[in-house]
C-alpha cells in the first residue's frame, strides 16, 4: 500500500487491470492539499493478498477489506474514492457503511439500479458470448490469452474478447499519459501474479447481485461524485444519468475527449475536482 500526507484520510481503490500505482498522480496531489492518502493494490493484484477462491472476491468481501483498512488505521470516516472496479466497491462501500464514508466518488463507472434478474443472463442475450464480461466467466480462458502478452494486454485500446485473443497482431503503440516506465511497473507485476485474482471478479457479478439484494431501494446521501471521459465506452451501457434516483447528492463531470483511464489521462482535472467533493464533505 501506499500511503502519504497528514489530515482527514483519503482512499484511492483501483480497478482491473490496474495496482495502486494507477494513482500516482493524485497521492501527492491530495497530500498536498492536506489529505492523508492511502492507495492499496486490491485483493487479487500486486503485493496483495490473491485467495483461490473465486468467492473470496465479491463486493461485500472486498468492502470488507475497506473496513479492515480504516480499522487499521484508526480511522471513523473516510472519502472513499474509486475507479472501474474500485468504483464499483466504492458505491457500495458508500451503501453498506454510510456512517464510514464522508463522501464518496467512482471515476468511469456509475452505480445503476439493481437488475430484475442476474446480470449474466441478461449481457448473455443482449450482448452475446464474445461480451468481455461473459468471455471471462470461464477460469482459465481469459488468464491463458491475457498473460500470453503482458504487455500487450496493458496496453491494447481495445475490449479484451476471444477475437482479440485470436489475433497475431503487431503490439500497441504507447498512450501518451504513459511512459515507458509506467509500463513496466505494471508488466512486472502481472507477469509475477497472473491476472486470475482480478478476472475473479468479474465471476462474481451475479453473486454480487444476490448479496446486494437488500441494498435496493436504498439510497447514497453523503456528497458524492461521479467523474467519466466523453470517450470512455463504458458510458454506452452505463449512463451516469440512472444515478440520479440513487444519489441524493450528486456531482456529475465528464471530461471531454478523454478515456477510460481518467487519473492517468487527465490528473489535474481528476484532482480538482476530488479536492473540490472533499471541501463539501462535513467530517
Amino acid at each position: 500500500m501506499v500511503e502519504k500526507g497528514d489530515g482527514k484520510p483519503v482512499l484511492l481503490l483501483h480497478g482491473f487491470p490496474e495496482l495502486a500505482y494507477s494513482w500516482r498522480h493524485q497521492i501527492g496531489a491530495l497530500a498536498e492539499g492536506g489529505y492523508r492518502v492511502l492507495a492499496p493494490d486490491m485483493r487479487g493484484f500486486g503485493r496483495s493478498g490473491a485467495p483461490v477462491e473465486i468467492d473470496a472476491y465479491d463486493v461485500i468481501e472486498l468492502c470488507g477489506d475497506v473496513t479492515s483498512l480504516l480499522d487499521g488505521i484508526g480511522a471513523d470516516q473516510a472519502a472513499i474514492v474509486g475507479h472501474d472496479w474500485g468504483a464499483n466497491v466504492a458505491w457500495h462501500y458508500a451503501l453498506l457503511h454510510p456512517e464510514r464514508t464522508a463522501c464518496v466518488a467512482g471515476i468511469s463507472v456509475p452505480l445503476v439500479p439493481r437488475p430484475p434478474a442476474p446480470p449474466l443472463a441478461i449481457m448473455r442475450e443482449h450482448l452475446g458470448e464474445d461480451y468481455y464480461i461473459v468471455w471471462f466467466q470461464e477460469p482459465g480462458l481469459a488468464e491463458a490469452a491475457l498473460e500470453r502478452d503482458v504487455r500487450r494486454t496493458i496496453l491494447t485500446p481495445e475490449v479484451w474478447t476471444a477475437e482479440w485473443a485470436a489475433r497475431d497482431d503487431e503490439g500497441p503503440r504507447l498512450p501518451p499519459y504513459m511512459s515507458e516506465g509506467d509500463v513496466a511497473v505494471y508488466v512486472e507485476a502481472f507477469e509475477r501474479t497472473g491476472f486470475r485474482g482480478g478476472l475473479n471478479w468479474y465471476r462474481n457479478i451475479d453473486r454480487n447481485w444476490e448479496r446486494t439484494a437488500e441494498l435496493d431501494g436504498r439510497k447514497i446521501e453523503m456528497p458524492a461524485l461521479f467523474l467519466a471521459g466523453t470517450r470512455d465506452l463504458t458510458m454506452k451501457w452505463m449512463s451516469p444519468e440512472l444515478m440520479q434516483g440513487l444519489v441524493t447528492d450528486l456531482r456529475i463531470e465528464m471530461v471531454e475527449g478523454a478515456g477510460h483511464w481518467l487519473q492517468q489521462e487527465c490528473p489535474d482535472e481528476v484532482n480538482r475536482a476530488l479536492l473540490a467533493l472533499f471541501e463539501a464533505a462535513a467530517w
